[in-house]
């Protein structure tokens, strides 16, 4: 009503409006409704800033008003339609993106701008599960055209959106074809990177992807991987047993190469240009803050959680989550700095 708007009404109206007889019709779902808002321009400006809007709370709200409607009708006679298994799924699929943030903080600008050092070129680079797009974002600041693949289409669906970002849904494997056609032609790439990812990857099959799309012999390949967070002692002197004897039944046997910092990771690639082998460099760390709801969060949102909760097993119990209270508030602050120590396997193709 208060744009500007310096014109005379037409035949048979006395102003220019706003009139508003007019109206569009749609017919949605909850899910709908929710990927409408996610459009909105100050939705997307809060996620470019790591502020999830749609969070659990908000949703368990629009859950209560859904309660509030038809759905009393059901529950007059019984029947609970927003049932555990509706709830669960769709909170599933809410941590499939919204959790993913808290396993993947903000990586820092010291080790893209160290990576890119080692790359004659800054046309082209492959981001390999990329998630939603938290290498990505930062590399794009850097190289050319950033090419971001994945296998979930909900994490591409949240992925942070810029012009020179391709994002690619892509097959767990791919034959050579399906490389050119969804990735790049042979040696035209020069970085590759995998972001706290490799070790769930068909080693022997993805290196051959990796030769066959990097420019030779100095293109990059680049993967790191990160440590659970550190706190303080008092915080670690708790999460230790819980995570080697509470945690161990349930974790994937690739957490090892994780636990062992990519030591033992096959990584068949020559040193880059100043270093004399390929790693792990650990000169970078993650830092975030963090108060004692967001480290329960992060650790509910760990594969060997989810695993435990999976089989119906709470690792998080009263007595563990009273525990973690005391040790948090030894210092008497609320809010602590998180440090993730990261480690970086670096390498080039060679000839």
């Amino acid at each position: 009503m208060t744009i500007d708007f310096p014109f005379e009404p037409v035949d048979g109206a006395d102003s220019t409006g706003p009139f508003d007889q007019f109206a569009i019709e749609e017919t949605m779902d909850l899910e709908s409704y929710f990927t409408y808002i996610r459009s909105w321009s100050a939705y997307q400006t809060a996620k470019d800033k790591d502020v999830e809007l749609l969070n659990e709370n908000v949703m368990g709200s629009y859950f209560t008003y859904i309660r509030s409607w038809g759905v009393c009708t059901a529950k007059d006679k019984d029947v609970e339609l927003l049932n555990e298994n509706v709830m669960g799924s769709y909170f599933t699929y809410i941590r499939s993106w919204g959790c993913a943030r808290a396993r993947r903080p903000s990586y820092p600008a010291e080790l893209f701008q160290f990576i890119a050092s080692k790359t004659p070129h800054h046309d082209l680079v492959w981001d390999v599960g990329t998630g939603s797009g938290q290498a990505a974002k930062p590399l794009a600041k850097i190289y050319k055209n950033v090419i971001a693949t994945d296998t979930s289409p909900k994490q591409l669906e949240f992925a942070i959106k810029l012009p020179n970002i391709r994002y690619q849904l892509t097959p767990p494997t791919m034959s050579i074809t399906e490389l050119e056609q969804n990735v790049a032609t042979q040696s035209s790439v020069d970085l590759v990177t995998i972001a706290a990812a490799l070790h769930w990857f068909d080693l022997p099959q993805f290196y051959k992807q990796v030769k066959w799309v990097l420019k030779k012999p100095n293109g990059v390949i680049a993967a790191w991987t990160y440590t659970m967070p550190e706190i303080n002692e008092s915080v670690g002197a708790v999460f230790k047993p819980f995570d080697t004897v509470d945690c161990e039944p349930f974790w994937e046997p690739q957490r090892k190469l994780v636990d062992n910092k990519y030591m033992s990771i096959d990584f068949p690639f020559e040193p880059v240009d100043g270093v004399d082998n390929t790693g792990p460099f650990d000169q970078f760390v993650l830092e975030k803050v963090m108060n004692l709801d967001n480290y329960f969060t992060f650790i509910r949102s760990c594969s060997g959680y989810q695993t435990a909760k999976d089989k119906g097993v709470e690792l998080l119990t009263d007595n563990v989550i009273d525990k973690f209270k005391v040790a948090w508030n030894v210092d008497g602050q609320s809010q602590k700095v998180a440090r993730f120590p990261i480690y970086l396997r670096i390498g080039q193709v060679g000839n």
